[in-house]
């Protein structure tokens, strides 16, 4: 895992994005969701740097061993991942207090 590949996006993602972003509009403000997709750009960016850097707690607890997890500054997200040689591919972007293993489960 060199880092720097593309960074793959899969629609999960983005919906959470856009639910996120949409929330902050409603409940706060447009700096507030714009402050936001600053947090998740940063981050994406440092992971496709260092892909090796997020956490592996959940790949444990749900037995995807290449799962990881990079979370925002000051944003209760966590940008979901994993990595290859020349590619990052987000799974999800969660609010943290989520009950994480049930949202990354795979469908019955």
């Amino acid at each position: 895992m060199s880092g720097g590949g593309r960074v793959l996006r899969r629609r999960q993602a983005q919906q959470d994005v856009e639910q996120a972003v949409a929330w902050y509009l409603e409940q706060q403000s447009v700096s507030v969701a714009s402050g936001f997709v600053d947090s998740l750009e940063q981050a994406i960016a440092h992971i496709s740097r260092h892909p090796a850097a997020g956490s592996q707690r959940h790949a444990i607890e749900l037995n995807l061993p290449e799962l990881r997890a990079w979370p925002l500054k000051t944003y209760p997200y966590l940008i979901f991942y994993t990595a290859t040689d020349d590619s990052i591919d987000i799974w999800r972007v969660l609010h943290s207090h989520r009950d994480i293993p049930a949202w990354l489960a795979p469908p019955d």
